[in-house]
């Protein structure tokens, strides 16, 4: 998803989410509260090192110590970004539980959802996600997405969520194939649009791939799904400036699932 979104959600991390005793209730037991933040900070560690079956054990000792809620929005992630993706999905609505305003900004538990074969639901987080955000083709996208096993492409793609004005190239080509109205080619020429940096191009094309082989899987074309999920799953892909590194990780669980 966007950037932009991630700088949101850093935000409300800072004002009280990213450390999660800023804002939870005293339970009275100081020794335990002291050891959960303690193992908070080991999870920090773990996961910036992408150690991430160490942090989601970690996460799972903190939660026995202190039921907060931002716990289980990460743990949602790290659950994701393992692979599991029922325990994910519980993880992100037992957040949701705890925090039911933030139920609208849930986009990676919509992401959850759909590889947890969830799609019902998933659609419906993405069409939430649209009163909170409502020009991300990535949502749009994702709605249809787990909307084709039910429905079908052609019903699908009739009725994508609306997106007028996504800026980052090539998102709104990328909205216009699944619309049906533009080629995969042409997808692949707007994210050389106007001669950018390698670095530019190199987040461009990551999201221009990882579309491609979701577009190419539900078009039940493996072999060109197979070819453009690799191409984005490119692990030297990890921390550019440019790309979601969340959303890295989603094209390389996806490549991870196509081996198995």
């Amino acid at each position: 998803m966007q950037n932009k979104t991630i700088l949101t959600m850093l935000a409300i991390f800072v004002l009280g989410c990213l450390n999660p005793w800023v804002n939870a209730q005293d339970n009275g037991d100081n020794g335990d509260d002291g050891q959960a933040q303690k193992l908070y900070q080991q999870f920090e560690m773990q996961n910036a090192k992408r150690q991430f079956e160490q942090a989601n054990a970690t996460l799972a000792k903190a939660l026995e110590l202190k039921d907060i809620a931002t716990l289980h929005y990460l743990r949602g992630r790290v659950r994701f970004r393992l692979g599991e993706f029922d325990a994910s999905v519980k993880s992100f609505d037992a957040y949701v539980k705890a925090m039911p305003k933030a139920e609208s900004r849930q986009w990676e538990r919509g992401i959850s959802m759909y590889y947890a074969k969830q799609y019902k639901r998933g659609a419906e987080q993405f069409e939430l996600y649209q009163t909170y955000h409502d020009q991300d083709v990535e949502n749009s996208v994702w709605r249809f997405l787990c909307m084709v096993p039910e429905t079908g492409v052609k019903k699908a793609r009739a009725v994508m969520l609306p997106i007028e004005n996504d800026r980052r190239i090539p998102m709104m080509k990328v909205f216009e194939m699944y619309r049906g109205t533009a080629t995969p080619e042409e997808v692949l020429q707007d994210a050389r649009r106007g001669e950018p940096d390698k670095q530019t191009l190199a987040g461009r094309l990551f999201y221009a791939h990882l579309y491609l082989g979701l577009y190419y899987e539900v078009l039940k074309k493996p072999e060109l799904a197979r070819k453009y999920i690799k191409l984005a799953a490119d692990e030297s892909l990890i921390g550019h400036p440019g790309i979601n590194t969340y959303m890295w990780d989603v094209a390389r669980v996806h490549w991870d699932r196509m081996q198995q």
